[in-house]
This record gives structure tokens, sequence and C-alpha cells, in this order.
């Protein structure tokens, strides 16, 4: 039962004293110097790595509107319960949107976001998960929720810096912990995709602040000591309806691969509406190119397609085959065989049933076959699990296996965003797993049997592309882990 067909007296009573709490905060604000600016400023840092600039935002507790528009919103909308604090968001950002309203009712908007952003709210609020539940229904599949609260470990030194007159009076608060939010998000239907502690240093101590908010509060046991915990979480897996299965097309980098070609579309089998088979051939030394004509000609009644590669790298031939798919899934398989391609339908029923929106194969969980890779490389690529899982903030056990598959749609996000890292990767693995973490996909493990090789050799050099895979390392800690 809502709360507007059920008054509650305590509930009134609570936000009619946080409104007049708020009201004089607003025009306090107005000549206030205090030392909260620079928190605010590091707050406003995080959002902006965490939001592609031109989406639909929402933000739901906005104030005088300047985190959100910071954020460069196509569609930027502002809600607060303050008529004080609306008033000058409005006056700074005639730009945006903003409306008063309470958080508990949030009946007057009637469009959805691609964010939706509670910025220090949810410990003011009486009923957390109402106000989740209200934003649940101004949430798409795709949406997602991005909300910071103070940790309680800051409670004391808080108050202290309210009393000494260097901080925001605050009313008594809520002090959820993230187990508690975590749990307040299920029951209103989200799942967490990842969490991160912030703000170590909030004082305007330029050279401390920054080695404290960018890297101490990343390394254990300074994480602890993040005075805001931030979350992003989606709203819970919704499969694809029945009738509304996608198309998929699956890119296959082949160089030096003749011998596999006939196997691949003998075994690719069909998913969803329907399958396509683009073939890349990269500057092969054997008939690798001549075998695909060949195998196409003989399977008339399979969409496949082959193209040969002008540039170089595998990276550069998914590209390709990517600007060439119609497909609404992408997938690769490479051409070596060592991933089956009958183990791709697992991949397209992660997406398809909603339980991640990028699906990462994974060689290292099952036994492999004996010759499939050396001890060695078995060690490097356990270690770079470790680290990437680290540096993502999500389980990537495994960076270099050639399976990978994600939504077109999310592929083109990741595309139009690629400045942000740059071309940086020719393998093509690391600019969709950092793009993925970037856009903060829900990043799925698969674990697969992995096989010997058949035919051919492989095309990894160890020492060399271990070299690079540090590089890797180095790069996300820079562009997605230090920032």
């Amino acid at each position: 039962m809502s709360l507007g067909s059920n008054p509650n007296i305590a509930f009134f009573g609570y936000q009619k004293a946080r409104i007049g709490h708020w009201d004089g905060v607003a025009r306090q604000l107005d000549g206030w110097s205090g030392w909260g600016g620079r928190y605010h400023r590091r707050l406003a840092e995080v959002y902006h790595f965490l939001v592609t600039p031109g989406q639909r935002v929402l933000e739901i507790g906005c104030a005088r509107g300047d985190l959100l528009a910071a954020l460069a919103p196509s569609v930027g909308i502002g809600v607060d319960f303050s008529v004080e604090m609306i008033e000058r968001a409005r006056q700074r950002h005639p730009d945006l949107r903003f409306v008063q309203a309470d958080a508990h009712d949030l009946s007057l908007l009637d469009e959805s976001f691609d964010v939706i952003i509670l910025s220090d709210l949810v410990n003011d609020l009486w009923d957390v998960q109402t106000v989740l539940e209200q934003v649940a229904k101004l949430a798409t599949p795709r949406t997602r929720i991005l909300l910071n609260s103070y940790s309680r470990l800051w409670e004391l030194p808080l108050a202290l810096a309210e009393r000494l007159g260097l901080g925001r009076p605050a009313l008594y608060q809520n002090w959820l912990t993230v187990d508690d939010m975590a749990n307040l998000l299920r029951l209103a239907n989200f799942e967490v995709i990842q969490q991160r502690a912030e703000v170590m240093w909030p004082l305007p101590l330029p050279l401390l602040g920054a080695l404290a908010n960018r890297y101490l509060v990343r390394l254990w046991p300074f994480r602890v000591l993040g005075l805001t915990n931030f979350i992003i979480a989606r709203p819970m897996a919704q499969p694809v309806p029945k009738g509304q299965e996608p198309t998929v097309s699956v890119i296959v980098p082949a160089r030096n691969e003749a011998g596999n070609i006939p196997s691949i579309l003998a075994r690719t089998p069909q998913m969803g509406k329907g399958t396509e088979l683009i073939f890349v051939e990269g500057h092969s030394s054997d008939n690798t190119f001549e075998a695909i004509e060949q195998e196409i000609a003989k399977h008339p009644e399979l969409d496949c397609r082959a193209m040969r590669q002008t540039g170089k790298g595998k990276g550069d031939a998914v590209r390709l085959g990517y600007a060439e798919a119609k497909g609404g899934i992408l997938m690769i398989l490479d051409a070596d065989m060592t991933v089956p391609p009958e183990d791709l339908p697992r991949f397209y029923e992660v997406l398809r049933s909603g339980k991640g929106e990028f699906a990462n194969g994974v060689r290292l969980v099952y036994p492999m076959e004996k010759q499939a890779m050396q001890f060695m490389n078995l060690l490097g690529n356990k270690f770079f699990s470790l680290a990437f899982s680290w540096l993502l903030g999500q389980s990537v056990k495994d960076t270099l296996c050639g399976t990978k598959v994600l939504w077109k749609t999310d592929y083109e996000r990741i595309a139009a965003n690629r400045s942000y890292f740059g071309d940086f990767d020719p393998f093509g693995d690391f600019d969709l797993l950092f793009g993925a973490a970037k856009l903060n996909l829900k990043i799925v493990d698969m674990p697969i049997r992995y096989r010997e090789r058949k035919y051919g050799t492989t095309n990894i050099q160890r020492w060399k592309h271990g070299l690079l895979l540090l590089r890797m390392v180095v790069f996300a800690a820079r562009r997605i882990k230090f920032v």
C-alpha cells in the first residue's frame, strides 16, 4: 500500500522536519564556506567517470543541481522535496528540469532513464525500500542505479566537523552499511553490479587529497577508511520474451586456419531467430581464404560471409566483422576450435535470460586437455585473472579466452566511447572488457572446456604477449581503477 493512501503520522512528521531543515540549509549555502566543497567536487569526478555524457539522467535528492549539471546529460531531471533547493537549482541550471516532489512518491514522473542517481540520500530517507520501488518504475532493464552514502565509520568525525562549523548541518541519519543497501536493493528487485569506497581525505589539501582519494582508498587496508560507499546496481534479470529472440552474428577471425574451416561451418549451431557466420581472414600464409570460400559454397543453406582483413591483429579483424554484422547479439569464435562451437548457445542464453550483458569465456575452471595450454601460460593467466578482477571490479577469470558475447547495442556504445581508452589493444579482448566495465555492464564468466588445437600452431607468443598483458594491467589501473 502506498504511503499516500495510508497516511502515517510519524512519516509526515519526519518529512516535515527534514523539509524545514533542508530549506534552511539551502539558504545557508548562499553564503556558506565550509570544507565540504572538496568532498562534493570529488563526488562529481567519480560520477563523471561512471556516467557517460549524453544519457538520460534522473537525480533524486538533487539539492541545487550541481552534480546533475556536471554529468552533461541529454535529458537531466532533478527531484528534491525542498522548495528552496529547487528554486536555486532552477536559477543555477536553467537548461535542466527540476521537480519538487518527495522521493517516496515519484508519480509526477512518467518516463524512463538511463541512469538514476541517489547521492547522499538513502541515509536521510524514512523508507529506503519504498523509494527504491518508486525508482524501479522509472527504470528499464538497461538502467543503472548509482548511489553513494556515508560510511558508518565516519559518523563521529562528521558530527565533530558539524559542531566546528566545517560541515553541512545534518539531522539524525540511518547510517546504512553496504550489506544493508545490497539487501534493500534486492528487496526492490535490483542486483548489485559492484561497490567501491571513495573519498578517504575530504579536506582541501591538494597533494595528500589526490594521493588518498585516487590511490590509497583503492588499496587494502586503506579502503575501509573511505568516507562514502558507492553502489552500482541494475534491475533484476528479465528474459527476452518468446517470439522476440534476437538474431546472432558469429565473427570468426581466421589466420592460417584452413584445416579448421569445414568443422566451423558444420558444427556452429543456429541460435535465436537465425545465425550468420562472418569469417575475417587475416593475411594467412596458407589457403585459409580459399578454404572459406569453398566451404561457404558447399553450404548455401547457411548465412555466411567472408572478407579479407586490411589491417593487422585480431582486434582489427573483430572490429571489421562487427561493422558488417546484422545480428542483435555479437559473438567471437576463434578459428582454432579450442572453444567448441557447440558451447556458443550457453553464451547466448546468458544474454537472452538477462543474467548478464557481457558473457566472457573462461578456460581456467575445468581441467584442460593435456596440450591445450602450457604450464607457464596457465600460471600467467591465473595471475592476470586476479589482477583484472580487482581492476575492473567484477569477476573476470580469463581475459584472453577468445569467446566473448555481447549485445550489438552495447558494442556500439563501447565503440562510441572508445576515445576514452584510445586504440591500445591488438587482441581486441581488452577493448571489449574495459569498455564493458566502463559502461557498468554486468559481466558473467562462462566456464568452458578448453580443447587442444587440431590444426596449425598458436599465434600467441608467451613472453611478448605476457609483457603486453602487464602493459594492459598498468593501462587499466590508470584508466579504470585509479581515477
